[in-house]
């Protein structure tokens, strides 16, 4: 069961990735993000009302809180760098957010075995790599490159905050509302402060509603996956869950590819390919 829960995650993250990066190409990322946060925080609210999860309201929502703050810069950060390079590097140098989990255990004292150092280094070398240039051609932005890094430290910090959100199914639908919820208040006011400053939130022809079962696929996808990932956690080792889960980069790449015909310069699927492998050495080495 942690097994095939566990990759549900990552085809609905991968797929949650791909149609967050087409979408923000034609839309800007602030409104991709408020929309597809909207629709989803609105279902979850009508989960959280049919299975009676406001009786588990506590504490350990402010983590939840806490994650809606962080999980729009992550989201608008990821969306921005999909939409300005190559998915199939942007969506393996994301995985990296298994660093957050790592440094909080260096902070309460844990120190990294073997397995997790090398995982560093390879990580690293897999960043440089997949920056490198494409012959004939510009290589890939630094923007993009350091938009990715900001999107894997908010996503890393997001999903250690919503590990302590909540500990039960029902108390994880409310946990999930409220950080949606905050998702879309604080997206809107980045909005809102956006269009002040004169940037425009919608695209040429206004809003692009044959894009909302897109928009609607992105933000309930995501949410799903996070129920997907809960579940594999509690019925397995952590560390499994989180080693099959972290796969979601290959659909995102394996989409491009199908879709829109992306291809990649050796050095560059290599640097991406390292990263993956980086970040699969960090999530099951042991510390001590």
């Amino acid at each position: 069961m942690t097994a095939l829960f566990a990759l549900a995650t990552s085809l609905l993250w991968g797929l949650a990735d791909f149609g967050g990066g087409l979408l923000t190409r034609r839309s800007p990322a602030l409104t991709v993000v408020v929309v597809s946060q909207t629709i989803a925080a609105a279902v979850l609210g009508a989960v959280v009302v049919a299975t009676g999860g406001w009786s588990e309201a506590g504490p350990r929502l402010w983590f939840a809180f806490a994650a809606g703050l962080v999980g729009p810069v992550a989201m608008i950060a990821f969306y921005r760098a999909l939409a300005l390079g190559p998915m199939g590097v942007v969506s393996p140098l994301a995985t990296l957010s298994v660093a957050v989990p790592v440094s909080v255990g260096l902070f309460l004292g844990e120190r990294p075995g073997p397995t997790q150092v090398t995982g560093i280094a390879v990580a690293v070398t897999g960043v440089v790599l997949a920056g490198g240039p494409r012959l004939g051609g510009a290589c890939v932005q630094r923007r993009t490159i350091l938009l990715t890094l900001v999107a894997a430290l908010g996503f890393g910090t997001v999903f250690a905050l919503i590990a302590e959100a909540s500990t039960t199914v029902t108390g994880l639908f409310l946990a999930l509302f409220v950080q949606r919820v905050t998702n879309v208040a604080a997206g809107g006011i980045a909005l809102f402060a956006s269009v002040r400053r004169g940037t425009e939130a919608l695209p040429e022809g206004g809003f692009p509603w044959a894009s909302l079962p897109a928009l609607a696929f992105v933000g309930l996808a995501d949410v799903a996956a996070n129920g997907t990932y809960s579940v594999a956690a509690r019925h397995g080792p952590v560390m499994v869950a989180a080693v099959l889960a972290s796969f979601y980069p290959v659909v995102t790449a394996l989409a491009a590819r199908g879709f829109l015909r992306e291809r990649l310069l050796g050095v560059q699927a290599a640097g991406a390919g390292l990263a993956l492998v980086g970040t699969v050495l960090l999530a099951t080495g042991q510390v001590y």
